[in-house]
């Protein structure tokens, strides 16, 4: 009888190592008793934010790399304007260099003047050196503090394409999150706001209306700060533990070389590792600095693939059908030391299943780059 006993403690004994790392890695704790929609594209994200905005009743927290004077973010800045003269208080922080336009042309103007609380993070000045390159890349809303929404999609209407010249829409990835994970996001946007300015100041949240759903799924909530590497030190560990499967999609992917030989390393252990990449990107230089990191992969097993179509801008990882992640984290190093970024790493199987499938659907949109020589597999 004392065999299974000590066995069943070996497990707990491992587990418990295993989620120590994870957290000391990522900087975050496991927080159980969540609820998670995966939301795919703007068909999915962007009515789910802008009804979510449509119907609070207390705040709006928005922390957004770019926010479009175009259709979709004129459509999104009279709605927060609408809260705002309700008595609703809203709280936006946009990055400087990604709207500098919108930034010199009073675009956050008539926000302000609605009683919005608006604030520019790192404005733009030639004289901070290589401080300019830190951004805030972050994608977050938060309503009533009870929902949140992380992403890689930004408030732009440039991803949902453009039907007069035959541009399909972007493909990204988001994530709807209620539960007690919305407190941690929460947290992490008052950093990024004090680091701004003033501490960001609300009202007493009131208890939990509703008990957690039977169905929780356990999140951890990943907010990268500059020279923080939280997310860096995580996909590390992933690539490492890894047994089975570990799927890449990454907008704008330039490795490490301590990356990449963790990879190739997973890939020569017979883990099924694949990377997909935009054929063409938004970002032209990226793309080409990108291909020249193929080879390396390919020679160690990996298997890389471009999107076929305008861009694949998805910020996702899925390893061994029971771990994900989602957010705005690039595969550089721009995302991992120098800006401000926020993931999500589930640990469910239904969610990791459902972005495996996805995954394999994007695969149908791809074509996989092969060495000289080498035949293409099927994707499964």
């Amino acid at each position: 009888m004392t065999e299974p006993q000590s066995a069943d403690a070996d497990f707990r004994s491992i587990r418990y190592l295993a989620d120590q790392a994870f957290s000391r890695s990522a900087g975050a704790p496991l927080t159980t008793g969540n609820q998670v929609e995966l939301l795919f594209d703007s068909a999915q994200n962007f009515p789910a934010w802008l009804g979510a905005v449509e119907a609070a009743a207390e705040s709006v927290l928005i922390e957004m790399y770019l926010f479009s004077d175009d259709a979709f973010g004129r459509r999104m800045r009279t709605a927060l304007i609408d809260k705002a003269r309700a008595g609703i208080q809203v709280c936006l922080l946009y990055d400087a260099l990604g709207c500098w336009r919108e930034h010199l042309h009073g675009f956050f103007k008539p926000l302000r003047q609605a009683g919005a609380q608006v604030r520019a993070y790192n404005p733009i000045n030639p004289l901070r050196g290589l401080a300019l390159f830190g951004r805030n890349h972050r994608k977050l809303l938060i309503v009533d503090r009870r929902q949140a929404f992380v992403s890689g999609l930004c408030i732009s209407s440039r991803w949902e394409g453009d039907p007069d010249k035959h541009l399909p829409p972007w493909r990204d990835t988001g994530v709807h999150l209620a539960g007690p994970v919305v407190d941690e996001a929460a947290t992490a946007f008052a950093d990024s706001w004090a680091s701004c300015g003033a501490p960001l100041s609300l009202p007493p949240k009131p208890a939990p209306a509703q008990p957690p759903s039977q169905d929780a799924v356990a999140v951890r909530l990943i907010a990268t700060t500059p020279t923080t590497a939280h997310l860096m030190r995580l996909d590390l560990l992933i690539a490492s533990f890894a047994r089975k499967s570990l799927w890449l999609t990454d907008a704008y992917f330039m490795g490490t070389s301590l990356y990449l030989t963790a990879l190739k390393q997973a890939a020569q252990d017979g883990v099924d590792v694949r990377l997909l990449v935009p054929r063409s990107s938004d970002i032209g230089w990226v793309a080409t600095v990108s291909r020249t990191l193929y080879r390396p992969l390919l020679e160690a097993g990996v298997r890389v693939f471009e999107w076929n179509g305008p861009m694949v801008h998805a910020k996702t990882a899925v390893a061994d059908g029971r771990w994900a992640r989602i957010g705005s984290s690039n595969l550089n190093l721009s995302s991992w030391l120098a800006n401000r970024e926020l993931d999500v790493a589930i640990e469910d199987e239904e969610i990791a299943t459902a972005m495996e499938v996805k995954f394999v659907q994007d695969l149908g949109q791809a074509t996989e780059i092969v060495l000289k020589g080498a035949r293409r597999r099927t994707a499964l």
